[in-house]
């Protein structure tokens, strides 16, 4: 990272391996493992990899984040080793990627079996949210752009978009779907997928909606949604509304990381 802070050519792929180990450090921590209050300190911590582990930490992990962050790309881990790593490859399952997958409406309806009542459920009691780990938060961000995934600022310009929440998967979603309501939309769900549908604001075209929630860390779940059918500034209103009544289930990353400083600062 180095070469990234001092505006120097770089390989981005060693860099993009490099924030991994931080996806990663916050996964396990849920805190950054460099947060300074000046940056000068935050970049001399960087560059010389000057950072610790809290005693949760699995040996595994640890020794797989020392070989991520290190700070000279030249001796740092690549992708393939880190398939290889023995921590790493414990109960991971890869994830087909979805950024550019065309959305089949029949598929979706299929999905769904189409309930003939308005706003049914439908759940098996053994199933929780899909499990997404690290790596594949990182292979389901376009250009492995990881900011957006802990950012409260996202862009809704977007057919997808993505938020993060500490509640429970059943309060998400049973919020997900009070608000939908609210706003004059039909929900149909299933475990932990769930279709909004109904017209859009000028009552002029149908926008649909896919939601779901995945867990990508113990109480931490990402939701994920995606324009099935309808206009995209239609969509994107939608998003930006939706979500804005969705607050007290969004983490917002940003005041957590407030508190995480003040704390460390106060023990100093």
């Amino acid at each position: 990272m180095k070469q990234v802070l001092s505006h120097k050519g770089y390989d981005g792929a060693l860099a993009d391996t490099w924030s991994c180990g931080v996806i990663l450090y916050v996964l396990l921590a849920g805190y950054l493992p460099f947060d300074e209050v000046d940056l000068t300190t935050l970049y001399g911590k960087i560059e010389s990899a000057e950072y610790s582990f809290p005693a949760v930490f699995p040996s595994g992990a640890k020794s797989l984040i020392r070989r991520i962050l290190d700070p000279s790309p030249d001796t740092r881990i690549r992708i393939e080793e880190i398939r290889k790593d023995e921590w790493f490859k414990k109960n991971y399952e890869p994830v087909r990627e979805l950024e550019n997958e065309e959305v089949n409406l029949d598929d979706v309806n299929a999905a769904f079996d189409d309930p003939e009542e308005d706003n049914q459920h439908t759940f098996d009691d053994e199933a929780g949210p899909l499990t997404l780990n690290a790596f594949d938060l990182i292979i389901l961000s376009q250009g492995l752009n990881l900011s957006a995934l802990f950012d409260r600022r996202q862009d809704y310009g977007k057919l997808q978009n993505r938020f993060l929440s500490r509640k429970p998967a059943n309060v998400i979603l049973s919020s997900m779907e009070v608000v939908a309501q609210s706003m004059g939309f039909k929900t149909h769900i299933r475990n932990y997928k769930m279709r909004v549908e109904g017209p859009n604001a000028n009552k002029t075209s149908h926008l649909t909606i896919m939601l779901q929630i995945f867990e990508v860390a113990p109480s931490i779940f990402m939701v994920e949604l995606e324009r099935s059918a309808g206009d995209t500034s239609e969509y994107n209103k939608f998003v930006n509304n939706y979500c804005s009544k969705l607050d007290d289930i969004i983490w917002k990353v940003s005041a957590e990381k407030g508190k995480s400083r003040t704390s460390r600062l106060s023990k100093r």
